[in-house]
């Protein structure tokens, strides 16, 4: 005798009819939330009345910004917490600026920025857009000539390994332009926030003093 099944508890879908209900559920949650997300990029960018001109909203950082670097104006995207170090070797390609510790303690990435060393790991890129930056690329003459530092780093086989022969220079040339003709100890305290882990630091010293008479 064929057993008969109550209607209350057969489904003749079975599990399909389950799935089907599920997939209907996903898709509207999927569609609610893509709708809702698009409200919002439309009232967000609706129409700029109050930021009419492109300026920032109050509390945020302006990304597009320019910086002189080398004599060069750059327009460059730059991340609210982007250090100039970043900005220079990843943005801007001058890769002679170093990273070394990333802390402000080595000098490989030491740069001028209005005429004053600093390490370029430890600036913010938005704080330097009023300012005149010069990297090691940027010591030499406008045709491509050489510095007279680097010329006597060369002469005097100051570098070693190499890797912190740009901070010493652009520490060597920011110090022949504020003084001519320094001391030998003149000249180690100019370099003395420069790392040499080969240390190499008389050559360095030697070629400065060698340059000091034609800088």
């Amino acid at each position: 005798m064929q057993k008969k099944f109550s209607s209350d508890r057969y489904d003749p879908l079975g599990s399909d009819r389950d799935a089907l209900s599920r997939r209907h559920f996903i898709k509207g949650v999927i569609a609610a939330g893509t709708v809702a997300g698009a409200a919002g990029l439309m009232t967000s960018c609706s129409d700029g009345s109050d930021n009419s001109e492109g300026a920032p909203a109050a509390g945020s950082v302006e990304r597009l910004v320019s910086i002189n670097v080398n004599g060069n104006v750059r327009r460059v995207d730059v991340m609210p917490n982007e250090t100039l170090a970043q900005t220079l070797r990843n943005k801007l390609s001058l890769t002679g600026t170093k990273l070394g510790c990333d802390r402000g303690s080595c000098g490989a990435c030491t740069v001028m920025i209005d005429g004053v060393t600093q390490n370029s790991c430890s600036v913010l890129t938005h704080t330097v857009r009023d300012a005149s930056v010069v990297t090691v690329e940027g010591v030499g003459g406008a045709n491509g000539e050489i510095h007279p530092v680097q010329q006597a780093m060369i002469e005097e086989l100051a570098p070693q390994c190499g890797y912190c022969t740009p901070g010493q220079v652009v520490s060597g040339v920011a110090l022949l332009q504020r003084n001519p003709n320094p001391t030998r100890e003149e000249v180690r305290q100019a370099l003395a926030g420069n790392l040499c882990r080969c240390g190499a630091y008389n050559n360095y010293v030697n070629a400065i003093v060698k340059a000091a008479g034609s800088a």
